[in-house]
């Protein structure tokens, strides 16, 4: 939420050599009124004081001023309480900006307004991703959902479909299969699971392995395996047998932000076959 605040007496507001203030908040500053309107997890806050509107558009957020705001400084501190930068404010100016790009430490930050050093007004906005998996299919099962490559290849590979329901971008690093697919990410299978090499995420407009994928806030994307997961290797994970099989497996996300990853569970039945290639894969969800 956005307050109008009396001003601060200097002696109150803990200082860098340069000026900028560093204040530990949660929430927003006492005042008398709340005149702004609280972050909705939308990623913007509107407000009727000095601070009109924050908002995060792409990896940039953004604060925008009145134009009768009396400030000369922005600060924006981040969830920690140490300050993440500061923007002088020209005289007319209604709008700074802070290059927060995909790396940031999610939470809440807040931007305080100053004039002479003296706070006049702060905002508290929440940065933070939200990745769901919207759906998982194999190639070999829905290869109308694939790319277009051939049919052999992409039936041994997988796609899922995420949407980024936070305020900010979230980044993609890492693509898992876990568990009792054909051809595991871990020991079991490729063996990548642990390498900061391999992050088992394809592109098709490169027609090559990726080390990420960004989703940006509200987006909704498709990301591909690259490391065959669905493959049957002789001597590795599970292969067909003449008696029907389930099992179970994890389907994992890591993220760039903090050490988030996101885990999804689902059953895998494979059919009776002679042959250790030829039986029919069905899963679901957990």
């Amino acid at each position: 939420m956005i307050r109008n605040n009396p001003i601060i007496n200097r002696r109150n507001v803990l200082r860098t050599t340069a000026g900028a203030v560093l204040v530990s908040v949660a929430g927003c500053l006492n005042g008398d009124e709340d005149s702004g309107t609280p972050d909705d997890g939308t990623g913007s806050v509107d407000g009727q004081g000095p601070l009109q509107r924050v908002a995060v558009e792409g990896t940039t957020l953004v604060v925008e001023l009145d134009s009768d705001a009396d400030v000369d400084q922005v600060n924006l501190i981040q969830p920690n309480g140490e300050l993440f930068g500061t923007r002088d404010v020209a005289v007319g100016a209604q709008q700074v900006s802070f290059e927060i790009g995909t790396s940031y430490a999610p939470g809440d930050y807040s931007m305080i307004a100053l004039r002479n050093e003296d706070i006049v007004a702060e905002a508290s906005l929440s940065l933070q991703p939200d990745l769901e998996v919207v759906e998982m299919g194999i190639g070999r099962n829905q290869s109308q959902k694939m790319w277009d490559g051939p049919r052999d290849k992409i039936a041994e590979e997988a796609f899922v479909t995420v949407e980024n329901q936070g305020s900010v971008p979230a980044v993609i690093t890492k693509l898992l299969f876990i568990g009792d697919v054909p051809y595991p990410s871990d020991e079991e299978g490729t063996n990548y699971a642990d390498s900061a090499d391999i992050s088992g995420i394809y592109d098709p407009q490169s027609d090559s392995e990726v080390n990420e994928v960004t989703v940006g806030a509200g987006e909704q994307i498709t990301v591909y395996s690259s490391r065959s997961p669905f493959a049957f290797v002789p001597g590795t994970g599970t292969s067909c047998t003449e008696d029907e099989q389930s099992g179970e497996f994890e389907l994992i996300l890591e993220t760039q932000v903090g050490d988030s990853h996101i885990e999804t569970g689902y059953a895998i039945q494979y059919s009776a076959s002679s042959e250790p290639d030829g039986c029919d894969i069905t899963i679901s969800e957990t």
